[in-house]
């Protein structure tokens, strides 16, 4: 009779900094099994200037940063519409599709509410 017991294979990576408890408990757990290495990937490279940032960059407009900060904020646009004083759920979906302008009057306020210059949600 034969009887096999096979145990997953287990990895672990963490990236950044590591605690000392950490590594204690990992040691604890693995033994000599840890093992630090620097990974090549943890290279910085500055966002701004990566192809994939001024492609996206290209295809922003106001109403897309005023649905990624409103959703940065898990605010619906009900919630949105009565901090900018009132504006109608109907609108500022409209303003996040591009289907409505946003007026100075609300830039100002959007950008009050955000903490972020105006030239955010002024169309160019």
């Amino acid at each position: 009779m034969l009887a096999v017991v096979k145990t997953p294979h287990t990895s672990v990576r963490i990236k950044g900094q590591i605690s000392n408890r950490l590594m204690e408990v990992l040691v604890a757990e693995y033994g000599k099994d840890v093992q630090l290495t620097r990974d090549s990937e943890d290279e910085l490279v500055d966002v701004f200037q990566t192809d994939w940032y001024k492609k996206t960059k290209k295809n922003m407009t106001p109403g897309t940063y005023m649905k990624i900060f409103r959703e940065n904020r898990n605010m619906t646009q009900t919630e949105l519409g009565k901090m900018l004083g009132g504006v109608l759920r109907q609108h500022i979906s409209n303003m996040e599709n591009g289907l409505r302008p946003i007026s100075k009057r609300v830039a100002l306020r959007l950008s009050k509410v955000f903490d972020v210059s105006v030239e955010r949600f002024i169309g160019q």
